[in-house]
């Protein structure tokens, strides 16, 4: 336990403990040389007399969970075709089987090119095509469509998502799909784009891109891929070299009220457009988009990924009825370590403590360095050697399965007192509470937890994270 905070007092039993039954607790903990094993070491204390606990959780329930996921891009099925067909099954089936592996239900894929696409395209390259009749899905037929159909084969019900990361770039004032020079793309320094909007702000071009992202969803829908929900600007205060594009809050405002939201209103009222994904810690600019009712009363939701994690609970506290997601997992250097996972498992924690109703993960599947076209090496959950074939499941593979394995949409978030930075607690549809939480010290861990009038004395492994799933 930290030294310097305080236990909390609580009436509860002492009575006699006892150890759980399998049918009160399912623990499951993974370190780096052990994973997802079974712990069958928990005592429970009933009530009587004073004791001290460590965290309290309570009934209180706060927000409701819509799903967890990754991102579908084209290197992470390139990556899975490395593999012969029984071991790409075995790879999708730990990633969306609905009761095996990390179960995910919620997934993001991109509208175009992204940095871990095979380079840069879009979706229509036809300079003024402002009717977009030249628009076509036929590249993502190579890759995006069948690793969608192939998750979706294993869980239908699985919930889509959809976010381009530029706009064609005749589009954008300096047609080039990138907004900073860099060595692997071709855009000269005196074209860069410093600040201010990347996109044209005319109206035909604006009427053109909302046309552009509904024939997309539209698109998709004749192959049998259901898209439902829009987020219409990957980081729009990103300068990098791959595929971005910078928006102004005055330009994403007008976009949304003016362009996107009635143009989707009129002919795809049933996907719901959000905010994002923002990676800012500006309150003001989400206020001003927000604060206008033509922009307002279209949006859903809001995104938010790498700065947005400052301001995700100021959100949830004044905007409490709009729902949120963490839109893109911090994606590391490529490491596949111990440390990342347990910086992924901070940002589940401090986003889901702020009010996150959805968490995404980024890369689920990458080869060798996770190196993408732009020579940016990240993170993945899934790494395969492209040499030898084999297949290694990442640290952050176990932290996401200790989440998204336990916790299903409609279950909720359970308020907690007390040392509980390193604790989420959820109670589930079937009446059970589900606790995830890590042990980031070199030794064991004891701590105390009350939960339904109940005790548990827990010993947590030394560098471990840890899921319960408790009925008492």
């Amino acid at each position: 336990m930290k030294t310097g905070k305080k236990l909390i007092p609580i009436l509860c039993c002492i009575g006699i403990a006892h150890f759980c039954s399998a049918q009160q607790v399912e623990w499951k903990y993974t370190t780096n040389s052990d994973r997802w094993q079974n712990e069958h070491n928990v005592t429970v204390s009933k009530a009587q007399n004073q004791v001290k606990y460590d965290v309290l959780i309570t009934s209180y329930k706060e927000q409701t969970i819509d799903g967890f996921g990754g991102c579908f891009n084209e290197l992470g099925w390139d990556a899975l075709n490395l593999l012969d067909s029984q071991k790409k099954q075995e790879v999708l089936n730990s990633l969306f089987h609905p009761t095996e592996g990390v179960c995910f239900t919620y997934c993001r894929t991109p509208i175009g090119g992204n940095d871990f696409s095979r380079n840069w395209y879009s979706l229509n390259d036809t300079e003024g095509d402002f009717k977009m009749k030249n628009f076509s899905i036929e590249r993502d037929k190579e890759a995006l469509i069948p690793y969608l159909k192939s998750a979706l084969a294993i869980n239908p019900d699985m919930k889509l998502w959809a976010c381009p990361w530029s706009p064609p770039t005749w589009m954008k004032t300096t047609r080039h799909y990138a907004t900073k020079p860099g060595d692997h793309n071709d855009l000269k320094d005196e074209n860069q784009v410093a600040a201010d909007d990347h996109f044209i702000q005319e109206k035909k071009y604006l009427d053109a891109h909302a046309l552009y992202l509904s024939k997309y969803i539209k698109a998709y829908r004749k192959e049998g891929i259901n898209v439902s929900m829009l987020q219409f600007q990957n980081e729009p205060y990103s300068r990098q070299q791959w595929p971005n594009c910078l928006w102004t809050p005055e330009a994403m405002r007008n976009f949304i009220a003016n362009h996107l939201g009635p143009l989707f209103k009129k002919e795809l009222p049933n996907v719901e457009l959000w905010l994002g994904t923002l990676n800012c810690n500006r309150m003001e600019d989400v206020n001003h988009i927000m604060n206008d009712p033509k922009a307002r009363k279209y949006i859903k939701g809001i995104g938010l990924q790498w700065e947005g994690k400052d301001i995700i609970a100021e959100i949830h506290r004044k905007y409490p009825k709009i729902r949120l997601m963490q839109t893109e997992n911090e994606c590391g250097g490529g490491t596949f370590d111990w440390g990342a996972a347990e910086h992924t498992f901070d940002l589940i924690r401090k986003y889901i403590g702020g009010g996150a109703n959805a968490y995404m993960y980024w890369n689920m599947v990458l080869q060798d360095k996770g190196t993408s076209t732009w020579g940016w090496s990240q993170n993945a959950m899934i790494v395969i050697d492209s040499k030898t074939k084999q297949i290694n499941y990442t640290p952050e593979f176990y932290v996401m399965k200790h989440l998204s394995h336990y916790v299903k949409p409609g279950d909720h978030k359970l308020k907690t007192l007390g040392q509980d930075e390193n604790l989420l607690a959820f109670r589930n549809k079937e009446g059970k509470t589900i606790i995830l939480v890590a042990n980031k010290e070199d030794k064991i861990k004891n701590m105390t937890v009350s939960i339904n009038g109940n005790v548990l004395n827990l010993s947590l492994k030394p560098k471990s994270f840890n899921t319960l799933s408790i009925k008492l």
